[in-house]
């Protein structure tokens, strides 16, 4: 092992020792306080350009394998752990975490005090991130290096993530079919449209830039709207898309990145948060039951929308259905005139807890209300005629 170092771009070095790829690499540093998971946060695509530090101390020990990969790859841009495992020990594992992030390309850096880390970017706010490893670099080059690089504030990289072409997951097997689901891919994991599958949801996942008129067209019971990287500001074209489904009043539900966009397209600003929320203990408070659910987290935006009242849309009034209990930020959005709710954190948890599994069932509920109303529509046409 040679000598590797993580670069913050407030100029904050800190040494540790090479691992997995060697090599050089870039992104926005951000925290994982999960102490699992660590497959499924690898190959999240909401993760795309982004250095992942985790907090907890040992990571690798169960290794890796097909059935837990989120999509196609890993998506980090790098991987920070202070002590990885030297051997793997889980029946289900079919490969080492090293491994595969050598075969990936993805630069890692071990023996770093992440806590540490983890303090520095809570006190100081998320920021750009090089690891270097097998370089004659001085420390000043290093950080002209990071600072040269660009912020996650006004990225575009849904596009880099998203499916080519579109792809359908029937309900699972033994479930019959209840609702067709379009969902826009963001950068979706696998865990939300199986999630969907359970329920009887034939889920037809469309890439980023398919068009309104082509989704209709398939007569949809619902629109899903996924997670994804980047700023929510970019997404312009989506933000659009949901506002003709809204018009439809055909039903929306979005999740983390799609909880942002829904926002934006119900007239919110969005704003960068100062180290975002990640991992999969983040409490949140339901407005509506009053209970607190433990979430799985990973973004660095939010949505500026008023807790303390209900609010209004040009579609209609609503409220903030959910609220972090660390920080106060606006985890729902629900409206009262439309078939339209959101969150900002993965109700699929993989991995994670499934206390906010039951938003899956609320979407099927508008779903099957829909479908009431548009046969009532049809039969009052019919007899008119």
């Amino acid at each position: 092992m040679s000598k590797a170092f993580l670069v913050l771009d407030d100029g904050a070095i800190f040494e540790g020792a090479s691992w997995a790829a060697i090599g050089e690499t870039y992104g926005e540093a951000v925290f994982s306080t999960g102490m699992t998971g660590y497959q499924e946060t690898l190959t999240d695509p909401s993760y795309h350009k982004q250095v992942v530090i985790m907090t907890a101390p040992h990571i690798g020990n169960t290794g890796m394998n097909e059935v837990d990969m989120e999509s196609e790859k890993i998506w980090v841009s790098g991987f920070v752990v202070r002590n990885p495992s030297p051997r793997v020990s889980n029946w289900r594992s079919q490969s080492s975490l090293e491994d595969e992030l050598v075969k990936a390309g993805v630069v890692g850096i071990q023996g770093i005090d992440t806590r540490a880390v983890t303090r520095h970017l809570r006190d100081r706010g998320a920021m750009r991130v090089g690891i270097f490893s097998g370089t004659d670099l001085s420390r000043d080059e290093m950080v002209i290096k990071v600072r040269a690089t660009a912020g996650m504030s006004g990225a575009f990289l849904a596009n880099e993530v998203t499916t080519t072409t579109p792809y359908v997951v029937a309900p699972a097997e033994g479930v019959s079919m209840k609702y067709r689901v379009a969902a826009i891919d963001l950068g979706i994991k696998r865990a939300t449209p199986r999630s969907m599958a359970l329920r009887g949801m034939e889920v037809t996942v469309y890439p980023l830039g398919t068009s309104v008129d082509q989704i209709l067209n398939t007569n949809p019971d619902g629109l899903f709207i996924s997670n994804g990287p980047g700023d929510p500001a970019t997404m312009t074209q989506v933000v659009e898309l949901v506002r003709s489904f809204l018009i439809e009043e055909i039903p929306v539900f979005g999740i983390c990145f799609g909880h942002q966009i829904l926002g934006r397209a119900l007239g919110f600003d969005t704003y960068k948060l100062p180290f975002g929320h990640r991992g999969i203990n983040q409490p949140v408070k339901n407005l509506k039951s009053g209970k607190v659910e433990i979430t799985a987290h990973n973004h660095g935006f939010a949505v500026a929308a008023p807790i303390d009242t209900n609010f209004r849309t040009v579609f209609g009034a609503g409220f903030v259905s959910h609220i972090c209990l660390n920080d106060g930020v606006v985890e729902g959005l629900e409206l009262l005139e439309r078939p339209a709710f959101s969150v900002q954190y993965h109700p699929e948890s993989a991995a994670g807890p499934h206390d906010a599994a039951y938003l899956f069932d609320h979407f099927a509920e508008l779903m099957s209300k829909f479908q009431s109303a548009k046969l009532h529509h049809e039969k009052i046409k019919v007899e008119d005629a």
